[in-house]
């Protein structure tokens, strides 16, 4: 057998003339500490091989290993490459401390053990769907992870030790964790993303979170407490009470609830933990109520040529029985149910509707949701006008250095305004008062490239809108 700081010496010259070129380890190959060693090509470690690292290994290439009870050896494994790297073989590869870092990412074909610790410096790891796993046997650890690294697939730990799992989406890091493990047990883990039969759902749970679930699976083992959680920034949450919120489990083909006290802030970000379970599969946040009141997400008027267009949003929509979409205009004071719509209940929705009555000067539109054990809330209020009398309208359009707009039946008060590109950038926005005079006059700001846009002007309880064109 050759000694190692001979062998790196002819491997290092022979890369250098050949830098794609594959090795292949058929026999015993041991990097003795403080020696390196690089691969540029592919590297295979067949089945008659030894492959012992106690220095640090660079792989720049494909990796496929059919060496059977692999040694992890002590030293370092890097995986550097500069383009897409695989993991293949029949055979765990296994390495002590673990360094990925290949922004264009790494598949596993083949499981990857990690013995002591790994670290995330660039790119994810992504396994098949086999399923291959990142593998942590007992012991181990890992540093670095986030949304730029971690796993988009399965990760199996092995020990009894806390452990959070770096999975995800492959865009965002979404970990689930198992603590307070009664016995040394054997996890898969997997970020399963958007939630499957969410109307399967056990009493005393109402509702379970659409948006996300994880699958944890024991292999052995004994019991376990399951922490999940939630992030607004990276994935919505609904807008649950956070006393309702509980840990729910698949079981028998139903979302089971199995407790749990929830912390944090469901518009931000929160965690929940389970009792110490001893049936595993899959997890996601549950809820004993509905939504909080839905959300209407938009709601506006507009004048065609014989009637008017009332639209509206809404997200995170449950137990509405209905919406009333009421009207007042300048012959009466107060409002007036006009017509009656069903609700959809789904998670995100649009509606709208024809106003086909006259219309003299302006109309005044609120939608009333009404929820089916009778309690109702209002959206706000949106105008259109027949622009005869003026409440909202861009008088100069085009306009160039100032937009001119006509509010002389506008309720008065103070109002914001925002002016918005096509695509809904808001370029400009202010405040203004209106006290009743004819005319409204809002400079245009230079950023305001020539082009349509659109104008709010609104409060609290009232809101206008027109299209003008800027020269």
């Amino acid at each position: 057998m050759q000694r190692i700081s001979v062998t790196v010496i002819l491997l290092l010259a022979c890369v250098a003339g050949f830098s794609q070129a594959a090795l292949q380890n058929n026999g015993n190959l041991r990097i003795h500490t403080g020696a390196n060693m690089a691969t540029f090509g592919a590297f295979t470690n067949a089945s008659t091989a030894a492959l012992v690292n106690n220095g640090t290994l660079y792989l720049r290439g494909n990796v496929t290993n059919n060496q059977a009870s692999m040694s992890a050896g002590s030293g370092a494994t890097h995986f550097n490459g500069t383009s897409a790297q695989s993991v293949n073989g029949t055979q765990a590869f296994r390495v002590n401390n673990l360094t990925t870092n290949n922004s264009s990412g790494i598949t596993l074909n083949n499981n990857l053990n990690v013995v002591a610790v790994h670290t995330f410096t660039a790119g994810r790891i992504a396994s098949s769907a086999t399923p291959n796993y990142l593998v942590y046997e007992a012991g181990s650890s890992y540093t670095g992870s986030s949304d730029a690294e971690h796993v988009s697939g399965w990760v199996k730990k092995i020990g009894s030790t806390n452990f959070i799992f770096p999975v995800g989406s492959a865009s965002v890091l979404r970990p689930i964790a198992v603590s307070t493990l009664s016995a040394s047990s054997e996890f898969n883990a997997q970020y399963a993303g958007a939630t499957s039969n969410t109307s399967n759902v056990l009493p005393n749970l109402v509702t379970v979170d659409p948006y996300e679930y994880w699958n944890l699976n024991q292999v052995s083992g004994g019991t376990a407490v399951v922490d999940i959680n939630w992030d607004n920034s990276k994935v919505q949450f609904p807008n649950y009470l956070l006393a309702s919120i509980r840990v729910a489990n698949y079981s028998a083909g139903m979302w089971t609830n199995r407790g749990g006290t929830a912390t944090g802030n469901v518009t931000t970000t929160g965690s929940i933990s389970s009792p110490a379970q001893s049936s595993f599969g899959a997890f996601v946040v549950g809820s004993l109520n509905f939504s909080l009141p839905l959300s209407f997400m938009g709601v506006t008027a507009k004048r065609k040529n014989s009637f008017s267009l009332v639209e509206w949003n809404t997200a995170e929509e449950y137990n509405v029985n209905h919406f009333e979409v009421e009207r007042k205009d300048n012959n009466n004071n107060s409002f007036t149910k006009i017509t009656e719509v069903p609700a959809h209940n789904s998670f995100s929705n649009h509606y709208e509707i024809e106003d086909h009555l006259p219309l003299e000067g302006t109309a005044y539109y609120r939608i009333k949701s009404v929820d089916r054990d009778g309690k109702y809330q209002y959206s706000k209020i949106v105008a259109v006008s027949d622009k005869s009398s003026g409440s909202m309208a861009v008088i100069n359009n085009p306009a160039r250095n100032d937009i001119y707009i006509s509010v002389g039946s506008a309720p008065k008060g103070n109002y914001v305004y925002q002016l918005t590109d096509g695509s809904g950038k808001i370029v400009q926005a202010g405040q203004v008062l209106l006290d009743g005079q004819s005319v409204l006059d809002i400079p245009v700001s230079i950023k305001a490239a020539k082009g349509y846009y659109f104008i709010k002007v609104s409060n609290s309880q009232f809101e206008f809108r027109d299209k003008v064109f800027v020269q």
